[in-house]
């Protein structure tokens, strides 16, 4: 008969009187230090000793019993949607998560797609956030701003094509992309340009703001615009590709850099000329792009703010109360390449 291991026995959840005992100060000490209070004066010898105190003991705040003290915690919520995971949005989100993360802030991403404008301030307020920064295919409303800041978030911030009334609201205005992508063309002499407008769900909010740039863009110019439905399959690409000739058009912008090669393939399969017949650009410069023949022309984005997007929340935090400021964070240029 086989026996078990000695398990080992935990002895007792430590607290911060023990780590006060053990670093031989107050427990208001080492809250302060621990809780990473500025306004209180600790010399670094002393904050060293009470975070070696706790390091050993295994000791760690207890967020609950924080946020009750303070009304709010120090999270900020980012609610997951159906949103586009290109490569500016991974930069962003990976820039914003680790300034945060260095601010002491933290960070909870929180699934979000099933909940309506409705429901989903009152299920975010129940856990307290200090700030929600909300994607802008969420239709946030005036009163889900107010049951958020009632539960005691400091700053509510939109992140979407246009701002909401009532929140901050973090600008990435997609009607430059489709501007810049149709100045690009027309310079290159094409007047009948289709613009590639996805049929996936979760792009529709981008896909129109971008719509609407090319439209502006062309509106001075005499060119004709044309939205082409498009799923990201190849049999959709290809249907597209084998009424090209048809649709009378002499270019496409194609939403992005990955609808742009697909398409591109499948002109090209179909024996349509790049650049001679359909001249194409994508947008977000992935590498992958630059290594097709042609190289295809882009639209370059890079999303920049006076100072780090993590600066920003956490000044908005603390100094809450303002009006609702707008910051307009997307640059945008076209890259000329091969493929017009």
């Amino acid at each position: 008969m086989s026996q078990l291991p000695n398990q080992p026995t935990e002895g007792p959840v430590p607290t911060s009187a023990d780590v006060a005992r053990l670093a031989g100060v107050s427990r208001a000490t080492v809250s302060y230090v621990l809780n990473n209070n500025a306004t209180v004066r600790i010399s670094e010898t002393t904050r060293r000793r009470v975070r070696a105190a706790a390091t050993e003991l295994g000791y760690v705040p207890h967020a609950a019993a924080r946020s009750l003290r303070a009304g709010h915690t120090r999270m900020v919520l980012l609610p997951t949607v159906n949103l586009p995971a290109g490569a500016l949005h991974q930069h962003f989100f990976h820039e914003l998560e680790s300034g945060l993360r260095r601010l002491d802030y933290t960070v909870v991403q929180y699934g979000s797609t099933s909940l309506d404008a409705d429901d989903a301030p009152r299920v975010w307020a129940e856990l307290r956030p200090v700030a929600v920064i909300v994607p802008g295919t969420i239709a946030l409303t005036p009163q889900g701003i107010a049951v958020l800041r009632r539960s005691g978030a400091k700053a509510v911030i939109t992140l979407g094509p246009r701002p909401v009334d009532g929140a901050h609201a973090l600008v990435v205005d997609q009607r430059e992309v489709g501007s810049r992508a149709i100045g690009h063309l027309l310079e290159r002499g094409r007047r009948r340009i289709g613009v590639v407008v996805p049929e996936e769900s979760g792009l529709g909010l981008f896909a129109e703001s971008r719509l609407a740039g090319a439209r502006q863009a062309a509106r001075n110019h005499g060119a004709r615009i044309e939205p082409l439905p498009l799923r990201y399959e190849e049999e959709s690409a290809a249907r597209l590709a084998a009424r090209w000739r048809s649709l009378g058009l002499d270019a496409v912008f194609a939403y992005n850099d990955e609808y742009a090669m697909l398409l591109m393939r499948a002109l090209q399969d179909t024996g349509v000329e790049v650049p001679r017949e359909a001249a194409v650009v994508g947008a977000e410069d992935l590498m992958l792009g630059r290594l097709l023949r042609p190289r295809l022309s882009t639209v370059r984005m890079e999303l920049a703010t006076a100072e780090p997007l993590a600066d920003l929340v956490d000044r908005l935090v603390r100094h809450p109360g303002g009006a609702p400021a707008r910051y307009d964070l997307l640059r945008a240029g076209a890259v000329h390449r091969e493929s017009s």
